[in-house]
C-alpha cells in the first residue's frame, strides 16, 4: 500500500495560482502513474490530470487544459499540480491518487490508493 498526503490548497481570488503537492510513502512510487481528481459540493468526483511513471506522458481534462500542469519528482516521491488562471468553478476538494499501472490514465477505476484531499476555494 501507499500513503498519500496532499497539501497546498487554500483560498485564492479568480485569476490566481496555487500549487498542490502530494507526498507518497510506502509502495514504490516511481513505478506507477499518478493522477489528480476533484470533487465539488453536490457533484461527482471528476478527473483533472494524470502523469505516467516517468513523467513522459500527461493528460488533462478539457476544463483545465492550458491552465493546469501536472509534474512529478520521483526522487522526492512527490507529484504536483500547478494551477494558474483559477476560476470559481475550480473550487473543489482535490485528491491525488496512485494508479495500478505505469501509463497515464484518466480512468478513476485504475487508481487504488487515494489521499485525504485538500480544499481549493476560488473566490469571484
Amino acid at each position: 500500500q501507499v500513503q498519500l498526503v496532499e497539501s497546498g490548497g487554500g483560498l485564492v481570488q479568480t485569476g490566481g495560482s496555487l500549487r498542490l503537492s502530494c507526498a507518497a510513502s510506502g509502495r514504490t512510487f516511481r513505478d506507477y502513474a499518478m493522477g489528480w481528481f476533484r470533487q465539488a459540493p453536490g457533484k461527482e468526483r471528476e478527473f483533472v490530470a494524470t502523469i505516467s511513471w516517468n513523467g513522459g506522458s500527461t493528460d488533462y481534462a478539457d476544463s483545465v487544459k492550458g491552465r493546469f500542469t501536472i509534474s512529478r519528482d520521483n526522487a522526492k516521491n512527490t507529484v504536483y499540480l500547478q494551477m494558474n488562471s483559477l476560476k470559481p468553478e475550480d473550487t473543489a476538494v482535490y485528491y491525488c491518487a496512485v494508479a495500478d499501472r505505469y501509463g497515464a490514465t484518466i480512468d478513476a477505476d485504475r487508481y487504488n490508493s487515494w489521499g485525504q484531499g485538500t480544499q481549493v476555494t476560488v473566490s469571484s
